[in-house]
C-alpha cells in the first residue's frame, strides 16, 4: 500500500496556528503514515518548528517529522534538539543541507546533509528513520547531474532511510532518477514529493526559485483560463492526480504533499485519486 505523507510549515501567528490546526484536522481523515514541520532558512524558525511538531503530535495526534538543517546549526545545538525531540516521542527526522540567508557567512558545523546524517547516527544510532532531499530535476545549485547523483548516494551511504524529492510535473525525470540512483547501488525508497496547483502565479514563483520545470503545455492551459480561479483549481486537481497515478503504477513508494498549510488542493487531488 502506498504510504501517504504531508509537509507543513510552522505558523508564526496566531491566525496561522489556527489555519495549521484546520488544515491537520482535514487531512488527518487521510491517515498519514507521518507530517513533516521545516523551518526557514539557517533554521530561523527553529522555536516554532519545535512547538508545531509538539502540537501535531499531542493534539492531532500525528505523528510528525521535524526538519533539521545544517545551516546555522552547531554541533551542541543540534545534539540539544534531537534529545528534545526524541523526548518528545519523534522516531523521524527529515535532514536536510538547507539555505544560508543572506547576509549570513557561515554555515554551521556542517557543510552538506550528508555530514548531518552521519552526526545524527553518531549521536542517536538508530533510534530516528531518516529522510533525505532528492531531485529527479537536479538541484539548481548542483554542478552536473552526475555531481547531484553522486551527492545523493552520499547521504544514503551516511545513513539515510529514504528519500523525498524535490516537487516536479515531469514522471519521466523521477523515473529516470530513480533508476539512475539504483544503478549506483542506491536502494532506499525514494518518494516523490507533489506539489498540488491552487494558486498558479504562486506556483510559477516557487518554482523559479527551486529549478522545479513547469511543462510549458500546462503553463499555457492556465494562462487560458486567466483569472478563472475555479478553472485553475479543477485543472491543477486533473494535472496533478494524473501525475500521481503515473507515479504510484510506475511504482512509486508512496506521495509526498507539499500543502502550504493548505487542505483544499491535496484534499481534491486525493479525491480524484479515490
Amino acid at each position: 500500500m502506498p504510504s501517504i505523507s504531508f509537509e507543513f510549515f510552522p505558523p508564526k501567528t496566531d491566525e496561522q496556528r489556527a489555519q495549521l490546526d484546520r488544515t491537520a484536522e482535514l487531512l488527518t481523515a487521510s491517515r498519514p503514515e507521518y507530517v513533516s514541520v521545516t523551518f526557514g532558512a539557517g533554521g530561523s524558525t527553529l522555536q516554532y518548528t519545535e512547538e508545531t511538531v509538539k502540537r501535531l503530535q499531542s493534539h492531532h495526534g500525528l505523528t510528525a517529522a521535524p526538519h533539521l538543517s545544517c545551516m546555522g546549526g552547531s554541533k551542541a545545538e543540534i545534539s540539544a534538539l534531537l534529545d528534545s525531540y526524541r523526548t518528545a516521542g519523534c522516531r523521524r527526522i527529515v535532514a536536510l543541507r538547507g539555505d544560508l540567508p543572506s547576509g549570513m557567512a557561515s554555515p554551521g558545523d556542517f557543510r552538506y546533509a550528508a555530514e548531518l546524517v552521519r552526526f545524527i547516527r553518531e549521536h542517536s544510532g538508530d533510534y530516528f528513520q531518516i529522510e533525505v532531499a532528492a531531485y529527479p530535476e537536479t538541484h539548481p545549485q548542483a554542478d552536473d547531474a552526475l555531481a547531484d547523483l553522486r551527492h545523493f548516494k552520499a547521504k544514503i551511504d551516511a545513513g539515510a532511510n529514504g528519500a523525498i524529492t524535490q516537487y516536479f510535473f515531469n514522471p519521466d525525470a523521477y523515473f529516470r532518477f530513480v533508476d539512475d540512483a539504483r544503478r549506483l547501488g542506491v536502494q532506499a525508497p525514494i518518494v516523490p514529493g507533489i506539489m498540488p496547483i491552487s494558486n498558479f502565479t504562486q506556483l510559477r514563483r516557487f518554482s523559479e526559485a527551486c529549478g522545479a520545470e513547469i511543462p510549458r503545455w500546462v503553463a499555457k492551459r492556465m494562462q487560458a483560463h486567466g483569472d478563472d480561479a475555479d478553472s485553475i483549481r479543477a485543472l491543477g486537481t486533473e494535472v496533478v492526480a494524473q501525475l500521481c497515478r503515473r507515479l504510484l503504477d510506475g511504482g512509486a513508494p508512496g506521495l509526498h504533499f507539499y500543502t502550504i498549510n493548505r487542505a483544499k488542493a491535496t484534499q481534491a487531488v486525493l479525491r480524484a485519486l479515490g
